[in-house]
């Protein structure tokens, strides 16, 4: 008796390892863009198995969005800001052009509210991380955000640091791309890499 106990409990969780191995998709490669589209003519390029975003010549904001949208989901990613470093993660998201509307989770040089969340084409910020934590975020080093929407509620972490937690019903309405952000201006380079994510 204790033998088959023992059979059906490792197989129980087998398949729970197994169903929450297929929940986590990789969404950069580290070889190409596929599964990507880039919007506007800033660059987006693959460089020694990293993603790197670039500011081009026009010096206009530019986005790089799933073709494959997403509700709730726990988001993971590393980034590491060069130069101004002014970028972001978008999430129920959708792009026409180079105009965005959704969500975004800030990535920011220093005192710039990385981690709080923008509302583009809408009302702006709805919450910025409290001051005594942006000492979470590593300028020039890589860091480590997650991104986690479930219906209404949407909590960022960076660095093992909780950021911010928000309930905006308009952010359960509706689902949409993920999206890296270069922000207009010039001189942003920032590097991404181990971006995957489990829908939940």
């Amino acid at each position: 008796m204790k033998l088959k106990l023992s059979l059906s409990l490792f197989i129980v969780l087998s398949l729970s390892a197994v169903t929450f191995a297929q929940k986590k998709q990789t969404l950069f490669n580290g070889k190409d863009l596929a599964g990507w589209k880039i919007y506007g003519t800033e660059k987006w390029f693959v460089e020694d198995g990293l993603l790197v975003c670039e500011s081009g010549p026009n010096k206009e904001y530019g986005y790089l969005g799933t073709e494959q949208t997403f509700k709730d989901f726990e988001l993971t990613l590393e980034f590491k800001q060069e130069a101004n470093g002014n970028s972001g993660v978008f999430f129920h998201s959708s792009i026409e052009g180079t105009k965005i509307t959704g969500w975004q989770a800030e990535v920011a040089p220093p005192g710039s509210s990385t981690g709080g969340i923008y509302e583009s084409h809408g009302r702006g910020w709805l919450i910025k991380p409290e001051a005594e934590k942006d000492k979470a975020l590593k300028m020039g080093e890589w860091n480590k955000m997650t991104v986690k929407v479930v219906g209404n509620v949407v909590t960022t972490v960076l660095n093992g640091t909780q950021m911010i937690t928000l309930d905006d019903p308009k952010i359960g309405e509706k689902d949409g791309c993920i999206a890296l952000q270069i922000h207009s201006g010039g001189g942003i380079k920032v590097k991404w890499r181990k971006i995957k994510i489990k829908q939940l």
